[in-house]
Formats: structure tokens, C-alpha cells, sequence
């Protein structure tokens, strides 16, 4: 798959795209595709601004049958809910989704700083997940697709205050945090099955 530019970010997404959708058809039955409608669940994980949500967008545009992108930061519960958040993820996701069920769950609505409105996660449809927290011992268990973006902090930061701008910088150290405990904690990067350097 080409790059869409001469950028080293874009052509380190298209590549994890590219692995992630051979994983993908791997998984599926013989004679039929992964990405074209057999559900499969794939984790995204990496620290802020390593290029989760845009790998997630990149695998929705590609993925030709049914596919649900859920991104944390729709179910963080606020600055300091990385691990919470990404718990909810588990128990209120994908759990349901691997039985086969529709998963309901509230969207933090950020500008309130409470819970928001319900959201319905189809089980017929493959299932992507992306975010920093996402991919533990726990959540591991229900996605056979499981990816760790690797990136300096110096080129995230950038990227991810470009994207955020002011309502993020105040908050950049105390994520942070939060994303270092999760790195000690559950060793995600151990967890994946495949890693991605981005620039």
C-alpha cells in the first residue's frame, strides 16, 4: 500500500494497516476475508499522539464489511480516568461484544465533566479500539489483533498538542502520568502482536 505522502507518519501508518489487515484475513475461515466481514476485534494502544485515532480512521476506511471504531477518549471519565476508562472499554465492550451481544454505553461528555449519551456497539461487526490504557492482560484475552505504537515523546507531544491545542497542554503531564503508570503496570507493548515504530 502506498504512502499517502513522503511524511514518515503516514507511511508508518499505512504500514501498521497494512500488517493489521493481513492479521486480519489470517484469522478468518478459508476462502473468506477478515476485513470483508468475518467480526474480528483489534486493540490500538500507545501513549498520546503516537497515532492511534488516525490508524483506527485508516483501518475504518479499509475495512469493507461492518466495522465499529470506538475511541477512549469518548469514554475516559474525565483528566484523571485513563485506567477507569479503560476498564469501562473491557467490561462494558468488549465483554458483551464477545458474547455476541450489542454493547451500550454512555459518551463522556467532557464539557459537562459527566456521564453522556448512550452509545450501542453492534456485535455483528468487527470492533476496533483505540486508546491509551486500552490493551492489559484483561483486554488482551478478547482481541486477537493487538498493536502497540511506538513513538518518541518529543515528535507525540507535537502532534498531539497541534491536534489538541490549548485545551490539552495543561493537562499533557498529568496524562502522562497516567499513561507511565499503565506502561508499568500492564506492560502493553509485551501484550501486542504487533509493534509499530512511528516516527
Amino acid at each position: 500500500m502506498p504512502s499517502r505522502s513522503t511524511d514518515g507518519f503516514d507511511a508508518a501508518i499505512d504500514e501498521a494497516a497494512r500488517r493489521v489487515r493481513e492479521a486480519a484475513d489470517a484469522l478468518a475461515p478459508v476462502g473468506a476475508r477478515a476485513t470483508s466481514g468475518a467480526p474480528t476485534a483489534v486493540l490500538i494502544d500507545g501513549q498520546s499522539g503516537a497515532g492511534k485515532t488516525t490508524l483506527a480512521a485508516r483501518l475504518r476506511e479499509l475495512w469493507a464489511g461492518p466495522v465499529e471504531v470506538v475511541a477512549l477518549d469518548d469514554v475516559y471519565p474525565g483528566w484523571d480516568g485513563l485506567a477507569a476508562g479503560a476498564e469501562a472499554a473491557r467490561a462494558q465492550i468488549l465483554v458483551p461484544w464477545s458474547e455476541g451481544r450489542d454493547a451500550a454505553w454512555r459518551r463522556w461528555d467532557w464539557a459537562r465533566s459527566a456521564p453522556g449519551d448512550e452509545r450501542l456497539t453492534r456485535a455483528d461487526a468487527s470492533l476496533i479500539i483505540e486508546g491509551s490504557g486500552v490493551l492489559t492482560e484483561e483486554s488482551a484475552a478478547y482481541a486477537p489483533i493487538r498493536v502497540w505504537l511506538d513513538s518518541p515523546e518529543a515528535a507525540r507531544r507535537e502532534r498531539a498538542l497541534t491536534r489538541d491545542g490549548d485545551a490539552y497542554r495543561p493537562h499533557w503531564e498529568r496524562w502522562a502520568a497516567q499513561e507511565r503508570s499503565h506502561l508499568e503496570r500492564d506492560h502493553p507493548r509485551s501484550l501486542a502482536t504487533l509493534i509499530v515504530d512511528v516516527p
